[in-house]
């Protein structure tokens, strides 16, 4: 008698693989040292396209809080639509603050030249 073989969930692979990307992404923003562009952008697309499969909320939620540079990455793939939703609000108008401190201190300075 044969052992019945399991078969991975529909979801397993996009999972594990979603989890292997943001945990290496996570490596890289926390390295001191300097890393090829290209690499980058090519370890965002795939994290991107990871985080674009069909995934359990409660996974996504899962890889998303336990990897804050996944979620910045997360966000901005859905900024057009919920804006910076999975952003504390305290960080979002310190932001909003910010550059408009920043705006209007380069707007004086264009003024005076």
């Amino acid at each position: 008698m044969s052992e019945p073989t399991t078969q991975p969930k529909p979801f397993q692979a996009p999972l594990e693989t979603a989890i292997a990307l943001a945990r290496v992404l996570e490596h890289v923003e926390r390295s001191p040292m300097a890393v090829d562009a290209h690499q980058y952008q090519v370890l965002v697309a795939r994290l991107k396209a990871a985080l674009s499969e069909d995934l359990p909320e409660p996974a996504l939620d899962a890889i998303l809080g336990a990897f804050p540079a996944a979620a910045e990455v997360y966000e901005n793939m859905h900024y057009q639509h919920s804006g910076l939703s999975r952003s504390p609000l305290e960080r979002s108008v310190s932001s909003e603050k910010l550059a408009t401190q920043w705006l209007a201190r380069f707007a004086q300075g264009s003024k005076k030249a």
